[in-house]
């Protein structure tokens, strides 16, 4: 029986995840591999790939998964959405990534196409995760699927309540393991962590973590992500100004002491989001303990 992606993080087990994304030019390709090389020696329980938003990458981030997959003889999931696709598109997506012996799934909504302000379901197409993560389950139940959940909840709920009720739609519908957006505060995570208990969920929550290399990158990525500016972290690093090299401390430091809190608390694993650099998350994961990974 093949390993199912919740198994990772089974007992006595830590999941250590890598996500990529594929890449637009040569240099990038070139870039990706050399993140990918150097990340394997951490024994990374499964990687993972996305791709463009409306799909424009979607062979592309077949053609990755598989790629790592053969080279490093790891399990890799494939990222999917909602976004630009009709039922019988997704279709013909899980029959290509089922040919090509994809292990796992990660199952999205996907954010609105670029100039988009809210996401809009085209025609033959699905509008929920839960409604994607239903179809998989009933016409390709061989795949097992992470979904994605929001420590700080989704920019578009309207309160924590019904994110939390669209999360456990998801699990409902077959999501064996849910990934978390990125944060860098470790008490939205417990607290979001404890919400789901307290509603039910019973999968395995593993923290989603994107190491910040300096004041302006943080500030991208929570607006790109719609998380939270954590406005002592991001002090500390603006005020050294020029000083790239301090600002990548700093920021490596909150990752480790972040991780370090995590571990202890007793996540099931670890999922990073590496931007296709295997700096600085290599540079982390030398200097922690983690739990042996599954």
């Amino acid at each position: 029986m093949s390993i199912r992606i919740s198994d990772h993080y089974a007992e006595k087990s830590f999941g250590l995840s890598f996500e990529f994304f594929p890449p637009k030019n040569e240099e990038g390709e070139k870039r990706l591999d050399q993140a990918v090389n150097e990340l394997i020696k951490f024994r990374p329980s499964f990687a993972t790939c996305t791709y463009g938003a409306g799909g424009s990458t979607r062979d592309k981030t077949l053609e990755i998964v598989k790629r790592i997959k053969d080279a490093h003889k790891i399990p890799v999931a494939a990222h999917l959405t909602c976004v630009g696709s009709t039922v019988d598109q997704l279709r013909t997506f899980l029959s290509e990534a089922q040919d090509l012996g994809i292990d796992y799934l990660v199952a999205l909504r996907g954010d609105p196409p670029k100039g988009e302000s809210s996401f809009q379901a085209v025609e033959g197409g699905l509008r929920y995760a839960n409604e994607l993560v239903a179809l998989v389950r009933a016409e390709f139940p061989h795949f097992s699927m992470a979904v994605a959940g929001y420590p700080e909840v989704h920019n578009e709920a309207p309160n924590p309540d019904v994110d939390l009720e669209n999360l456990k739609r998801k699990v409902d519908a077959g999501g064996e393991a849910i990934i978390t957006q990125l944060f860098y505060n470790n008490d939205d995570f417990f607290r979001f962590r404890d919400r789901c208990e307290n509603a039910g969920i019973g999968v395995p929550i593993v923290p989603g973590i994107l190491p910040t290399t300096g004041a302006a990158h943080l500030q991208r990525m929570v607006t790109n992500c719609g998380a939270k500016l954590p406005g002592e972290l991001y002090s500390k690093m603006d005020r050294l100004g020029e000083d790239k090299q301090g600002q990548l401390r700093i920021g490596m430091d909150h990752c480790i002491a972040q991780l370090e809190g995590l571990i202890q608390a007793g996540v099931p694993g670890v999922h990073f989001y590496v931007i296709n650099k295997s700096q600085p998350t290599g540079d982390i994961l030398d200097s922690l303990y983690l739990p042996t990974s599954s």
